[in-house]
């Protein structure tokens, strides 16, 4: 099962104990499925999701199969829908109890979310700018600060940051989604953390493994071209040492003279060794 659809799994079961919020759910989703979607019951979830939630505002009965024209037309007043049924009244979603709600519904009508362990990407596709300003403002409530982009003709509502997209789920009280997420980021900030240090030591091993090289060869060059017993003590100790601890950092070369010396002190010293070499 996706995570999306885990989510949604999650959510059906979800059903709000006051009336208002009931009434913001189905406003969210009718304005984003179309109320007309849902006029006969059927057993995809959603549907099933509806006839429960008229249930609870319009007391239906739960054997109902089908809705008749003037229960329609009153649950339509209900929600406060706009002629074309896109647009809802914000009156429906004044308590920040029924803003959730109504973003769970919208979620549930037209919602997305990507596998966590590949990314973090949520979203919310509707019909007009005017609903996605609406949910926009709804999200905005729980500090969560959604972004729109137009895509084939559609508004479409995103998070993109998995702090972002974890609020979100608690708002829709997605409690169990919730702590899935919050493991998964943790297992890949862990791990993004391992491979971070894991590629700084070898940069850093990388570095010295070069400059050793690299002083190893001017050593030979000067050796070969002055003789080392000629440099000035200092020299011929430094070069000596690292001649024979070809892979020992800097500052583990000064513990080795006498007396030791700190690790500027010994990159000075290479320094001095680089120049002779050149003018060789």
């Amino acid at each position: 099962m996706s995570f999306s659809k885990q989510v949604k799994e999650e959510l059906f079961s979800v059903v709000p104990k006051s009336r208002h919020c009931a009434v913001a759910e189905l406003a969210g989703i009718f304005i984003l499925q179309g109320a007309e979607t849902f006029k006969t019951y059927s057993s995809d979830q959603l549907n099933r999701k509806v006839f429960t939630l008229l249930n609870k505002t319009r007391n239906i009965g739960k054997d109902v199969t089908a809705i008749s024209a003037d229960v329609f037309l009153e649950t339509k007043k209900m929600l406060k829908l706009s002629e074309d049924g896109s647009i809802v009244s914000e009156l429906i979603i004044q308590q920040t109890c029924c803003k959730r709600a109504f973003i769970r519904g919208a979620f549930l009508a037209a919602g997305s979310i990507s596998d966590p362990n590949k990314g973090y990407h949520f979203e919310i596709v509707t019909n007009t700018s005017a609903q996605a300003e609406l949910l926009q403002r709804a999200m905005s409530t729980f500090d969560v600060e959604a972004k729109t982009v137009k895509r084939n003709g559609k508004y479409v509502v995103y998070l993109k940051e998995g702090a972002q997209i974890v609020e979100i789920l608690r708002v829709m009280e997605a409690a169990h989604s919730v702590m899935d997420l919050e493991n998964i980021r943790v297992v890949k900030e862990v791990r993004g953390t391992i491979n971070r240090k894991v590629n700084c030591e070898t940069a850093n091993i990388g570095k010295t493994v070069s400059a050793a090289v690299r002083q190893i060869e001017q050593i030979n060059l000067i050796d070969e071209k002055l003789g080392l017993e000629n440099l000035p003590a200092q020299l011929e100790e430094i070069a000596r040492i690292r001649l024979q601890y070809p892979d020992t950092p800097l500052k583990d070369l000064g513990e080795l003279l006498e007396p030791p010396i700190g690790k500027s002190g010994v990159n000075h010293r290479f320094k001095k060794l680089a120049a002779i070499a050149e003018g060789l």
